[in-house]
């Protein structure tokens, strides 16, 4: 039997964390994953801005941090993390991590969601005189924006993912109250209310995502 009294205020200080370091985290990979993103896209050989030495240096730095767990990435970051805000426990640790895993992810899928679009559209700019940056704001970036917001959704739900993550190693939120109060108090009960507010913030992230998404592509 829950204890709601008891239960009730530590799940909604923890779900208020798990909000923090989702959303300031989103905020920050994004803007950083969409310039690394949509510079990817430009310097291709043969695109808008293509150059292949910068190209190479982009892809590298997102195929260095990609591939690597978060877990791993969370651990590994832990002097950064301390050097940046003074500690490597709580809420705001978990967002140097967050943002560059975010970072990764929000640049791979910009630049797939920018090739995809249809080339037409450059040589129709191009035809119109429009210069290079002009094209590539103006008119690819336009263009793909239904997607990106879809795709920004998806990497957003996986940061909601990885605040569990973060909580296993004392980086607060929903994650963290999970592990100590309902797997090591063996309180099935209160995992489960935890379960069923992370199902519940999942829904509706992919509610907005989808909803803000319909608005441009239609």
């Amino acid at each position: 039997m829950i204890d709601l009294a008891t239960v009730l205020p530590k799940v909604a200080q923890a779900t208020a964390e798990t909000l923090y370091m989702v959303t300031v985290a989103f905020v920050l990979a994004s803007i950083i994953g969409l310039t690394l993103g949509i510079f990817l896209f430009a310097t291709r050989p043969g695109q808008i801005l293509g150059n292949r030495v910068v190209h190479f240096s982009l892809n590298f730095v997102v195929n260095t941090f990609r591939p690597i767990p978060f877990i791993i990435l969370l651990v590994a970051l832990t002097p950064f993390t301390r050097a940046l805000i003074g500690t490597s426990i709580g809420p705001t640790a978990a967002i140097p991590p967050l943002t560059i895993a975010g970072a990764m992810g929000i640049a791979r899928v910009a630049e797939s969601n920018l090739v995809a679009v249809d080339p037409g559209v450059v040589e129709a700019a191009e035809a119109m005189g429009a210069r290079p940056l002009h094209i590539l704001f103006g008119f690819v970036v336009r263009e793909a924006f239904g997607p990106l917001l879809l795709s920004l959704t998806f990497i957003s739900i996986s940061l909601i993912d990885a605040t569990a993550v973060a909580g296993a190693v004392g980086g607060g939120g929903l994650g963290n109250l999970a592990l100590t109060y309902g797997y090591q108090r063996f309180d099935w009960a209160v995992m489960l209310l935890i379960i069923i507010v992370l199902i519940v913030l999942v829904q509706l992230v992919q509610f907005l995502g989808n909803w803000i998404a319909k608005r441009f592509i239609d």
